[in-house]
């Protein structure tokens, strides 16, 4: 089966140098060049092997079908309309953009040119959170009331003033992550409240301890995230109750899940029981999937429609 080329737009985000080992290592890929324009990230691309190429030359690449977007999140937005409108298939890192118009806009672009736009939550494929939300969705948790995450990390003074630039803070840079799973198993919130402060020692106005709470007809999500925790990955966590137990994962990476049911259901027994340490790389899932679609012209699994409804709910909550 002859791989599938692909090329980077921007490689400054966090994510990227993760998502471009994935690519080079994966048999249904081939990386077909990067365009970044930091010397330094430049100079470590090149170093590691990485052809360097310039940005209108990859959009005018008849050869390169798909195209990841990695760039700075000021950036998103731009890339991937220059991206869609060249006729690319498109893996789009989030945020997609700082409003609901710029995003809706390569949505429809892309839909007219019968494009797959892949957004880059990269929970999307980790086994215990599909298998904490498939066990809310079949009922097994009984009737949801409450879901409540935490997505804390620590940066350095350094990296502020970038997280800074949007009035969501580290909701809108990383408590994405948690409002995409809310969204997709609860749907569009009849109300959001958020608390987004700034607590950290430093000088600026970074929203760096931030709360949203969503509400629901019969329920109610929770999310928090903090830019101020050590070792804060070990905590990072995803809480489904329901009237029949709970679904909780804990850490989220690397995944353990632990099911406690008042009565059995589904494959799970009447009792607390844990799932540790499930198999997960992160990204490998998001590209396999992004592949077999383009290969087999399927949809892919969530849709535009999903995405809009999340990035209209993270602005909500993020005050912009």
């Amino acid at each position: 089966m002859d791989r599938i080329r692909i090329a980077f737009i921007g490689a400054s985000h966090s994510h990227a140098q993760a998502k471009i080992q994935v690519v080079r290592e994966s048999r249904a890929w081939e990386l077909a060049g990067v365009y970044e324009e930091d010397p330094r990230i430049r100079a470590e691309l090149e170093k590691s092997g990485v052809q360097l190429r310039a940005r209108d030359e990859i959009l005018a690449d008849a050869s390169i079908p798909v195209v990841a977007v990695e760039s700075a999140v000021g950036d998103h937005a731009l890339h991937g309309r220059l991206a869609v409108e060249a006729g690319k298939h498109v893996h789009l890192e989030k945020p997609p953009a700082d409003n609901l118009s710029a995003f809706r806009e390569i949505v429809t672009i892309a839909e007219r040119k019968h494009l797959l736009v892949q957004m880059g939550y990269m929970w999307r494929y980790n086994p215990a959170v599909n298998r904490a939300l498939e066990a809310a969705r079949k009922g097994w948790l009984g009737d949801i009331y409450l879901v409540r995450g935490m997505m804390n990390t620590l940066i350095g003074a350094e990296r502020r003033p970038d997280w800074a630039l949007f009035r969501g803070g580290q909701m809108f840079e990383q408590g994405a992550h948690l409002i995409d799973i809310v969204v997709r198993l609860l749907g569009k919130p009849a109300k959001i409240t958020s608390f987004l402060r700034t607590h950290g020692n430093f000088k600026d106005r970074l929203a760096d301890n931030t709360v949203a709470i969503f509400d629901y007809p019969k329920a109610m999500a929770i999310i928090q995230s903090a830019v101020l925790q050590p070792n804060a990955n070990a905590h990072r966590c995803l809480e489904l109750y329901g009237s029949n137990g709970t679904a909780v994962v804990r850490p989220i990476e690397p995944p353990v899940l632990a099911i406690d049911l008042a009565k059995p259901a589904g494959p799970y027994e009447a009792k607390l029981q844990t799932f540790p340490a499930m198999p997960y790389r992160r990204y490998v899932g998001d590209f396999e999937e992004l592949a077999e679609a383009i290969r087999t012209r399927q949809p892919l699994l969530i849709t535009p429609q999903d995405d809009l409804l999340v990035q209209e709910t993270l602005l909500k909550a993020s005050e912009m």
